[in-house]
């Protein structure tokens, strides 16, 4: 069987092997006439499906995923792991000495990159210029005590993450995470995934759609002084990490890449399994290592039960069912995602407009890259 073109609401390529997944996504189509999504997946380092559908994305739209930016992150990650210049069991001050101050000394890389810092934000909280800026951010989270002792806790660093990942990369390589990521991971493999949005592609990125909530609001969530204090107004003033042009045109590693469900597919897949006969970026020890369960449990930040994370991937979940116990990826906030497996050889990416209420990983994709795991693993 080989792939072929598709005819219906779902436009693309598919395997022959994926007619009851085509089914279902042209079911979710034709249900709800505003639902737009990409969708994509490599088995084995083939492309098996690469499809869209829906009025608001095309082919190559380029949306900001939110925290699916974060596989960049991790893959650059591993890529140091891999070539021996980042031990994640050393000492974070060993590559960073201004780290170690507010007894910040004995933090591991495993920690950091796992979200046992304690350094979701900084105190004083940090403001948008500094967020969005190769070091401001990090100079201040080096000089703040953790929220708890690290090591003994972990909360979800949605931000603060990509800052910290930036400024380790630079202090081991000499270069930004985004320009490390570009010629070591992005430009190699050809993927549509982008820390700071070209200007010559420009014409193709689109807005992402908010989030339409229930008519009847849910119960309010419990007070949660950690949660309340991270995610409270920024001082200085919000701006949309999806829609503002400063937040792009960076491209913050935690939250405004701007991809195609392709290129999310495809870096994971380069990086894991490699693409068509080309080798992996990663060897089968270090997908292991950075794949691994570091934490599971009870998240300080999100106020939330049953969250799990390896080194800046996310593990699977009973929000996050995506694959077996040695997959890992990233979700997004407003219903992106991408995952691997490396048992299955299934590299999985899922862009869409407009999520669902109220945020996360879309069910459906989830759904979906469990079940064409199930088909080639």
């Amino acid at each position: 069987m080989g792939v072929s073109e598709l005819s219906g609401l779902l436009h693309g390529q598919a395997d022959d092997r994926l007619a009851d997944i085509v089914a279902q996504l042209e079911g979710h189509l034709a249900a709800d006439p505003d639902y737009s999504f990409q969708i994509a997946a490599y088995a084995g380092g083939r492309l098996v499906l690469d499809a869209w559908g829906g009025p608001h994305l095309e082919q190559d739209s380029l949306i900001v995923p939110m925290s699916v930016s974060k596989n960049s992150i991790g893959v650059a990650v591993a890529l140091l792991v891999e070539r021996g210049e980042l031990d994640l069991d050393a000492p974070v001050a060993a590559y960073w000495p201004e780290f170690a101050q507010a007894g910040k000394a004995a933090v591991t890389v495993r920690q950091l990159l796992s979200h046992q810092a304690g350094l979701p934000d900084a105190a004083p909280r940090l403001n948008w210029d500094e967020l969005l800026d190769h070091h401001a951010a990090a100079d201040r989270l080096a000089a703040t005590a953790p929220l708890w002792h690290p090591g003994s806790a972990f909360g979800y660093h949605a931000v603060t993450i990509g800052n910290l990942g930036d400024e380790l990369v630079y202090r081991v390589t000499g270069r930004t995470l985004h320009a490390f990521f570009e010629s070591e991971v992005r430009a190699p493999l050809g993927a549509d995934f982008y820390l700071g949005l070209p200007q010559q592609l420009e014409g193709r990125r689109v807005d992402a759609l908010p989030m339409i909530p229930p008519v009847v609001p849910g119960p309010s969530a419990p007070f949660n002084a950690t949660r309340d204090w991270s995610f409270a107004p920024r001082p200085g003033g919000e701006i949309g990490l999806t829609t503002a042009e400063r937040s792009w045109r960076y491209g913050h590693p935690a939250g405004s890449a701007t991809v195609t469900a392709r290129g999310v597919a495809t870096v994971l897949a380069g990086a894991v399994t490699g693409i068509g006969g080309s080798p992996a970026l990663l060897s089968p020890e270090t997908v292991a290592a950075v794949g691994q369960q570091q934490v599971r449990g009870y998240d300080e930040v999100l106020g939330q039960h049953d969250r799990a994370h390896a080194i800046v991937f996310q593990k699977p979940s009973a929000q996050l069912a995506w694959g077996g116990p040695h997959s890992f990826g990233h979700d997004g906030a407003f219903g992106a995602v991408g995952c691997v497996d490396p048992d299955t050889g299934l590299a999985f990416g899922f862009t869409v407009a407009r999520g669902p209420w109220p945020g996360g990983a879309d069910p459906r994709a989830i759904r979906v890259a469990r079940e064409l795991g199930a088909i080639y693993g």
